[in-house]
């Protein structure tokens, strides 16, 4: 049986990023297998032993609060030292590495588990993102939507999970990356929730858990439902960024 961790799901889980467990459940129920879904809440430790970690996006102060939360203890900083795959989306990313900056501009020591500084953009990212991933992952283009004000620059240890065709990823000049891959971590800012917009990218989290190429699910509505969203993306081509101030 699989044990997937959701982590604080109570102050992690913006945008849909809740619906991320979601798809990896069904996928592999779809397949035959056995899961668990263990949440962890707050007030809980992060189990050491579950096969794939998840941390959704949030609020600054929900961000901090989970921040604090994790610090206390080391299962999840045990779990990505065994290599246990793990999947960040925004606030999450932001949490993984040395240091981020809230929107006071202070700036606030992270877990430093991958190598990754998040600092604050001039302007909120506001949209649609299409992004070409790296080739050794063997993943087709990456769909999501971004909101999010960090800045984000990797370190030599980190790489771009992604390169930016539209939107704003990672906010780290050009040329643009999104998200980051360091050892089992995965982190990217696409919302959506991003493994509904992406399955491959589930199905490959879930690989690394089961330590095994899955099936392929062959779905016929999957594969129409991502054609049709590139097709209007690719009409409908811009970089969108709000217009208003942070704050």
């Amino acid at each position: 049986m699989l044990r997937i961790a959701v982590v604080y799901p109570e102050l992690l889980g913006t945008y849909g990023d809740g619906g991320n467990a979601l798809v990896l459940e069904r996928r592999l129920a779809w397949r035959g297998m056995d899961v668990e879904m263990v949440e962890v809440l707050l007030g809980t430790p992060v189990p050491e032993q579950c096969d794939l970690y998840v941390i959704g996006g949030g609020e600054d102060s929900a961000q901090l609060q989970a921040l604090a939360e994790l610090r206390r203890g080391t299962g999840l900083q045990s779990a990505i030292g065994r290599g246990a795959p793990v999947l960040a989306v925004c606030a999450g990313l932001q949490i993984l590495g040395a240091s981020l900056t809230d929107r006071e501009g202070v700036v606030h020591a992270g877990l430093d588990l991958v190598d990754a500084t998040t600092t604050r953009l001039d302007r909120r990212a506001v949209g649609e993102v299409v992004a070409v991933p790296r080739a050794e992952l063997g993943l087709p283009t990456l769909l999501g939507f971004e909101n999010h004000a960090g800045a984000t620059r990797l370190g030599p240890a980190a790489l771009p999970l992604a390169a930016v065709d539209q939107g704003v990823g990672n906010g780290d000049g050009e040329p643009r990356g999104e998200g980051l891959v360091q050892g089992s971590v995965i982190a990217t800012y696409l919302h959506g929730p991003v493994l509904a917009r992406n399955p491959a990218l589930a199905d490959l989290l879930l690989s690394r858990a089961c330590g095994r190429t899955l099936s392929d699910l062959a779905d016929p509505h999957e594969a129409a439902a991502r054609a049709a969203m590139q097709s209007r993306l690719s009409r409908g081509r811009r970089r969108t960024v709000s217009t208003a101030p942070l704050g």
